[in-house]
């Protein structure tokens, strides 16, 4: 009898919209206010309203700790978010919730999953290597395998991007090879596939390789879906992560608008 892989576990819609949280700056970084229980109350009404316009899952993210560190961030910033995951998942009521520490903390990520309850982890490097604005960020998929047996939460997905936004790839490397590399040789549970920058979609030739490399197992989208190309994309892929295009007016550092998750997850389920 075959075992259901973590995202068949986590999700059933065809292609699941699944929203980030973009936090405001936590403790410890620059642009830090110095109060925690106005994050808190930001990242639940953003839950809110995603989970009311009919998202499928949610993904938490440090999105206002500019500039990020390239690897392992301070504790204040995994306390921070342990502390504001745990209410998610708990307003989430059952619905899947991830954990994504910029800028490629994913050792982070899944000690916050472990104690908050979170369903799934995205890295934003797990194979290869890729130069960023923070410097050379290289793959860790050794040290999360192991740290996840370790922390015994085998059954929390790892959602991992291929030549991720927001930077280049240390050496020239197709697409498709990228992605068979993270199923493959790194052991991803799904792979996501972004244009160059937050809110920029993915060309349609990367979304149909990365398809054909990744077969059976999941292609989600990472950047820049909304309901101009959502009916175009969405039989390529799995699922989709969507920020920018759900907040009000569509301005990134908006709340989130509960009738435009509605939209788009109308056009999905088209």
């Amino acid at each position: 009898m075959a075992v259901a892989t973590p995202w068949q576990q986590l999700f059933e819609t065809p292609t699941a919209l699944i929203g980030v949280l973009h936090l405001p700056p936590l403790p410890g970084s620059p642009r830090w206010g110095g109060d925690m229980e106005a994050v808190k109350r930001w990242a639940l009404a953003d839950a809110a309203a995603y989970i009311g316009g009919g998202a499928a899952g949610l993904v938490l993210e440090n999105f206002g700790d500019g500039p990020f560190f390239a690897g392992a961030v301070p504790a204040e910033t995994v306390a921070a978010m342990a502390v504001i995951a745990a209410a998610v998942v708990s307003a989430a009521n059952g619905l899947p919730v991830g954990i994504n520490v910029l800028r490629n903390d994913g050792a982070a990520a899944l000690a916050i999953a472990a104690a908050s309850g979170a369903s799934f982890v995205r890295v934003n490097v797990l194979s290869g290597a890729m130069v960023t604005d923070q410097g050379l960020i290289q793959g860790r998929a050794a040290e999360l395998m192991r740290l996840k047996r370790l922390l015994n939460i085998n059954d929390v997905g790892i959602f991992a991007d291929v030549l991720v936004k927001h930077a280049y790839p240390l050496a020239a490397q197709p697409i498709a090879e990228a992605v068979e590399d993270t199923l493959q040789r790194a052991g991803a549970d799904a792979v996501i596939i972004s244009g160059v920058a937050t809110g920029s979609a993915p060309s349609m030739a990367d979304l149909e390789a990365a398809r054909a490399a990744a077969q059976a197992s999941p292609v989600l989208i990472g950047s820049g879906c909304n309901n101009q190309n959502a009916a175009d994309m969405a039989y390529l892929v799995d699922g989709v992560i969507v920020a920018s295009s759900l907040k009000c007016d569509g301005q990134l550092f908006n709340p989130v608008d509960l009738q435009r998750v509605r939209q788009l997850r109308q056009l999905l389920n088209r």
